[in-house]
C-alpha cells in the first residue's frame, strides 16, 4: 500500500512539473511542441495500423502544411517514430513527445 501511495505521489508531481514547464514557454514554443506531438501520434497510429514507412511518408507528403519547413520536419518525426520499437498507443507517444519537446525548449534557453 505504501508503494502505491509513493507511486501516486510521484505521478502527480511529474504531471505538475510538466505543467509548470509548459507555463514557462512562449505560445509559439508550445504550439510547435503540440504540432510535433500530433505528427508523432499520427505516425504511431500509421505504424500500429501496419502501414509501411513508405506509405506513411506518402500520407505525410500529401498533407497541407502552413509553413514550408513543416513538411521535412514531419517526415523526420515520422521516420524517427518508425525507427522506434515502441508499441505505445498514439496518445502516449503524443504526451511523451510533448514533454520531451518542452524540456528541450527550456534547456535551449
Amino acid at each position: 500500500m505504501q508503494t502505491l501511495r509513493i507511486a501516486l505521489v510521484f505521478c502527480v508531481a511529474a504531471g505538475a512539473s510538466s505543467a509548470l514547464f509548459a507555463r514557462d514557454l512562449s505560445k509559439n514554443e508550445r504550439d510547435l511542441c503540440t504540432w510535433g506531438a500530433g505528427v508523432a501520434a499520427t505516425a504511431q497510429q500509421y505504424k500500429l495500423a501496419g502501414l509501411t514507412l513508405y506509405g506513411a511518408r506518402n500520407k505525410m507528403q500529401a498533407r497541407h502544411f502552413p509553413q514550408q519547413w513543416m513538411r521535412m520536419s514531419a517526415l523526420g518525426i515520422t521516420e524517427q517514430t518508425y525507427d522506434s520499437a515502441s508499441r505505445m498507443r498514439p496518445e502516449g507517444v503524443k504526451q511523451v513527445y510533448y514533454e520531451g519537446c518542452t524540456r528541450h525548449e527550456l534547456a535551449r534557453r
